[in-house]
């Protein structure tokens, strides 16, 4: 049996595949179990600058949960809590608390469960073909609040009363207008385009870019900053990527920066 999450390095980036195109790569309990695992094996890894998540071929990213395996795996209250809190809930905090920033690769369907980990995601990078939702109202059931909270923080309460309560599909064009995608670009450009913009990371400073993705968090917190986060916004004065940054601007050279 083919692995369903798969891993694959180049260089600093790493590229992880959601591997059900039999069923638009539709996540099911193991893949949520297994995607959870990964993100949290990747994010211990200091050599990695950037995690890409994509769905197999080009027909899905995800098209939503196994909707097949509700009828065992998610009848009961205990198990539905299982099922949502400890194998979905999880899966999607060990990407959003990933230190290395990650991107999603989006061609075509993006919808329920896709759509969540789509959301999670620092960059969302979509091709024209790709269509966003969640029609779970036609099923029956509500999305579980530890699911819709990354998408609530992500695109507002109004956009999300649009998609849940009409249970619209969004095309490319409508999900970047409502602030769900970062940029769309052609169908034949998307995956080119996603590892640019995942390159351009790496040509960061990567601990600079973990504070940049740990100060966003917390200031959408709303709380306000106490004396000594401020001082530690200032941490990178200690460390040599920012001697090896400056030092590259001023000799015209591209920096070579270490994460130390």
């Amino acid at each position: 049996m083919a692995e369903e999450i798969l891993v694959a390095r180049d260089g600093v980036v790493a590229t992880v595949t959601l591997n059900n195109p039999a069923k638009l790569n539709a996540v099911n309990a193991s893949m949520w179990r297994r995607l959870r695992t990964v993100m949290e094996e990747l994010s211990v890894d200091d050599s990695l600058r950037c995690v890409v998540l994509r769905g197999a071929g080009e027909a899905a990213f995800a098209a939503g949960g196994d909707l097949e395996e509700f009828l065992t795996l998610r009848d009961t209250l205990e198990r539905a809590l299982v099922y949502h809190e400890e194998w979905v809930a999880q899966a999607l905090n060990a990407i959003r608390d990933c230190p290395h920033p990650t991107v999603a690769l989006i061609q075509g369907a993006c919808i329920g469960g896709g759509l969540e980990i789509a959301g999670v995601c620092d960059l969302r990078i979509c091709n024209e073909s790709a269509r966003f939702g969640a029609p779970i109202n036609r099923l029956g059931f509500s999305m579980y609040p530890g699911e819709m909270e990354g998408l609530l923080k992500l695109a507002g309460a109004a956009v999300m009363k649009e998609i849940l309560l009409e249970g619209r599909i969004l095309n490319a064009t409508e999900a970047y207008e409502k602030g769900l995608v970062t940029r769309v670009v052609p169908d034949s450009q998307v995956v080119d385009e996603a590892y640019s913009s995942a390159r351009r990371i790496c040509a960061g400073a990567p601990l600079v870019a973990g504070w940049h993705k740990q100060w966003i968090r917390r200031l959408q917190s709303g709380r306000p900053l106490k004396d000594e986060e401020k001082a530690a916004s200032f941490a990178f004065l200690d460390t040599e990527d920012y001697r090896e940054g400056l030092a590259a601007f001023l000799e015209k050279r591209k920096p070579a920066f270490k994460a130390r």
